[in-house]
């Protein structure tokens, strides 16, 4: 499962967490399936000592022990990458410069080869005193964090940040510049997008395990080597050579969705070295792989509802009227869903392909992130649902999994599921655990719990055995730490954010009552102001701070 932003969006596992809004982050049905926290592991360097029984995919215990910070002295053998000099070169986006920085595939093992990171950066404006650099994260895992520097944050994030800080973004091992990984093409893509995430017999149950299983072969075929090393530590341990070698002494940071995961394992790697750290609609790392995907579930219906409130609310919800209570509208959309796996719609795509129920759900998760996308899901329900025209909600499905207009697909989708295989135990690890969970699934949501438990056996197939496990992360010493939550967050749900916060020794919770994915400058001035004051000063909000 993952999250992410787009200027506003994130994703999860076949489900993805999430990443921001155009820049926004989204998270929806296709993050959930991989585990979404990286945890500590020996090819990072890093370890955790959970037991065994916090640590089983199906627990649902949260775990005990505590990410371990690794020492502050850096080893020698690293020392080439920490005193790397970056040759940095026009982007071809005015404004921007781009350079690659090399890390080591494997830290356990520096001298076996290297990984080749793809950098990008936006020199402070100024005027005023220049405070080092910014990084950020849109999430994912999977999202480009430089493709979101360069179509957001380096332009759109507040002017006195952008005049004081260089904003600086680095894509992880394996995402879009930095080696990405890939496993399908394009036309194999448009039909594991197609698949049947709720089988109704036997055979449709193995046509998706045998879809599992293409995508996973593909993937280990295309990277075999680097599909080993692409897990959260050591993308964190990555950031910090990055930091080194910009020559900023603390990390400053803003990450979204997965993001903050990515951040908080930073800081639990490296307390002494995180400075102002902002982690925008957080994840909980002490949660095994299906709890995650349950509680996430949850969070899409929780978003759902305020939907479903909203949309009756209109003349055009092509769910109900005013009289329809919010349930009502769940099972309109479920019978919906189900007409569309008897029969799909047409959409007019150039490719021939047809909305499926697989798709559509798709759709309607990717609308969850943003309560700004509410009115094009209504419009293109009303089509789908009364003109037979599925055009609206493929553009909404086709968007959440980044298809180009040639018919081609951007790496998000590979990454997703190669760093949340890694990072976690596999939530399910055959069909019939599957069905066992089925009722607590679709209890969680009754319109997407079947969809997401199905989802979430993506893992069970993959190449390369999990490395890390649920841990809390502690942080100790490190400077205070924002963690923002949004109430009815679809993606990351609030209580994670309250799990994160109260894990980490700085941590300071900031709320933002309301919808959607993320808050930082989604038009909450109490949250932009409390998190500019941060960056600009220092000063972090007071524990416990909430926003409307």
């Amino acid at each position: 499962m993952h999250t992410r932003r787009t200027h506003r969006r994130a994703r999860i596992g076949r489900t993805r967490i999430g990443r921001t809004r155009t820049g926004r982050t989204r998270t929806g049905a296709m993050l959930l399936a991989a585990a979404l926290l990286a945890t500590a592991c020996s090819a990072g360097g890093a370890s955790t000592s959970a037991g065994s029984a916090a640590e089983a995919a199906g627990s649902t215990e949260a775990a005990k022990a505590s990410l371990a910070a690794l020492p502050q002295a850096t080893p020698s053998a690293l020392a080439p990458y920490y005193e790397q000099k970056l040759s940095w070169r026009d982007c071809g986006v005015p404004g921007f410069q781009c350079a690659t920085m090399k890390a080591p595939l494997d830290y356990a093992k520096p001298t076996e080869g290297d990984v080749r990171l793809a950098v990008a950066r936006k020199k402070a404006t100024g005027p005023g005193k220049r405070l080092g650099s910014l990084l950020v994260n849109p999430g994912g895992p999977g999202g480009s964090a430089i493709g979101y520097l360069q179509q957001y944050a380096g332009i759109g994030y507040p002017q006195e940040v952008r005049a004081q800080y260089d904003m600086v973004a680095v894509d992880p091992r394996g995402v879009a510049r930095s080696e990405p990984i890939e496993c399908l093409d394009g036309r194999e893509m448009d039909a594991y997008t197609r698949t049947d995430v709720t089988p109704d017999d036997e055979a449709e149950a193995d046509k998706l395990v045998d879809a599992y299983q293409e995508f996973a072969e593909g993937c280990g075929a295309d990277a075999p080597k680097l599909l080993r090393h692409v897990s959260t530590v050591e993308a964190a341990r990555d950031m910090d050579v990055l930091r080194a070698v910009l020559g900023d002494e603390k990390l400053t940071y803003v990450g979204a969705s997965y993001g903050t995961f990515l951040g908080a394992t930073y800081a639990g790697l490296f307390p002494d070295r995180a400075g102002r750290l902002v982690l925008d609609g957080a994840m909980d790392p002490s949660l095994p792989a299906r709890r995650l995907n349950m509680e996430q579930t949850a969070g899409f219906e929780t978003a759902f509802q305020s939907f479903a409130k909203d949309c009756v609310r209109q003349p055009d919800c092509p769910l109900g009227d005013k009289g329809t209570a919010p349930d009502q509208v769940g099972k309109n959309l479920k019978a919906f869903f189900d007409d569309l796996d008897a029969k799909p719609v047409p959409t007019g795509d150039a490719d021939g392909r047809k909305l499926t129920e697989s798709l559509a759900t798709t759709g309607v998760i990717a609308a969850m992130y943003d309560e700004g996308a509410w009115q094009q899901l209504r419009e293109s329900l009303t089509s789908a649902m009364k003109e037979n025209d599925g055009a609206g909600l493929l553009v909404l499905s086709d968007s959440y999994y980044e298809r180009e207009a040639d018919g081609g697909y951007s790496n998000l989708m590979f990454a997703n599921a190669a760093v949340n295989c890694l990072d976690l135990p596999a939530a399910f690890t055959s069909p019939d655990e599957v069905r066992d969970a089925l009722p607590d699934f679709e209890k969680a949501s009754p319109v997407f719990g079947e969809g997401l438990a199905w989802s979430s056996l993506n893992c069970a197939y993959w190449p390369v055995e999990p490395t890390g496990e649920p841990h809390r992360i502690v942080a100790a010493g490190a400077t205070p730490i924002v963690v923002v939550g949004t109430t009815r967050d679809p993606a990351t749900p609030y209580r994670w954010a309250e799990a994160l916060a109260d894990q980490l020794s700085s941590g300071r919770l900031l709320t933002y009552e309301g919808d959607g994915h993320t808050a930082y400058g989604r038009g909450s001035t109490c949250i932009d102001s409390a998190i500019n004051t941060y960056l600009l000063r220092g000063t972090a909000p007071e524990d416990g701070k909430r926003c409307s």
